[in-house]
């Protein structure tokens, strides 16, 4: 059976110390300035009953900033088995419950997802609060395509782990973003230009604090610099951009088409062609088409 819900909306009582419609609110904080938490993100820390937050203390710093006061509880990879059942009690009493992460959007690198499935599972309501991202933010500032984009998480700490991972992002034809350790930031970017080639990257950190850096260059630049420089200080964003499309001389490929199709099916000769220049099948394909019925 279906349960009906109540439509979710932040009452007008909420601006002070009112209710909010009884859900699970996934609250995004700011990655660095305090000042880019959103009105509605502070409308719904006020007015709910309980905030679930990944590390408590980080979040009473934010919640006195903005001189909020709500009973905290901690929800993350370590208690989150336990607090679940708790969790879903709550929202079943009538409660309304915030989720926050130390910085960012909830459910990004964090168990809140495994909170969303069962809440979800349990017909009860979930709501999003957008607001700041790491992900996004890096995205932005990193001069890197962004009409197609990965976020891929942190990378295993193991050598061979990570090479696997990140031969399986490898052909990819899309932006793709990590979070890594600032220890790691050199070895991990010497990594990516063997396994993915060399291509364009950056490493944004501190995003929207007082010594917010991005640095751009390919991955051996920027692994050479880091290498040298050591690790930077604070959070980090690393964006590589997509392999770059080799531009195909068509020239060559006719005269090797030409050369194949004297002795060769067009379907045989394109792929064969095809393969050996790493263009596309179906280009070659109707190329090898045209270049037969000329000669015909």
């Amino acid at each position: 059976m279906t349960r009906e819900l109540k439509p979710l909306a932040v009452t007008g009582k909420s601006q002070d110390h009112g209710d909010l419609t009884a859900g699970l609110y996934l609250v995004a904080t700011p990655i660095g300035n305090a000042r880019d938490i959103s009105l509605r993100a502070l409308d719904v820390l006020k007015g709910c009953s309980v905030i679930a937050a990944e590390d408590t203390r980080v979040t009473s710093k934010l919640l006195a900033i903005h001189g909020v006061s709500k009973p905290l509880v901690p929800y993350n990879d370590h208690n989150g088995q336990q607090m679940r059942p708790k969790l879903l009690a709550r929202l079943e009493a009538g409660e309304a419950v915030a989720l926050v992460s130390d910085a960012g959007t909830p459910l990004v690198s964090d168990p809140g997802y495994k909170l969303v499935r069962e809440v979800i599972a349990a017909g009860l309501p979930v709501v999003a609060i957008p607001g700041a991202s790491a992900v996004l933010t890096g995205l932005a500032l990193s001069g890197l395509p962004s009409d197609r984009f990965l976020f891929a998480g942190f990378l295993p700490t193991r050598a061979g782990e990570r090479r696997s991972a990140l031969e399986e992002l490898k052909a990819l034809r899309a932006t793709l973003i990590f979070f890594e350790s600032a220890q790691r930031l050199d070895e991990t970017l010497a990594a990516m230009a063997e396994v993915l080639g060399d291509r364009n990257a950056a490493v944004a950190r501190e995003l929207t604090k007082l010594h917010e850096e991005v640095r751009r260059g390919s991955l051996r630049e920027l692994a050479a610099h880091y290498a040298k420089a050591g690790a930077p200080k604070g959070e980090v964003t690393l964006l590589v951009g997509p392999q770059a499309q080799a531009v195909t001389d068509m020239a060559k490929v006719d005269a090797a088409l030409k050369a194949a199709l004297a002795f060769m099916p067009v379907k045989a000769a394109a792929e064969m062609i095809a393969n050996l220049t790493g263009s596309h099948r179906r280009e070659i394909y109707d190329r090898a088409l045209e270049l037969k019925d000329g000669d015909d």
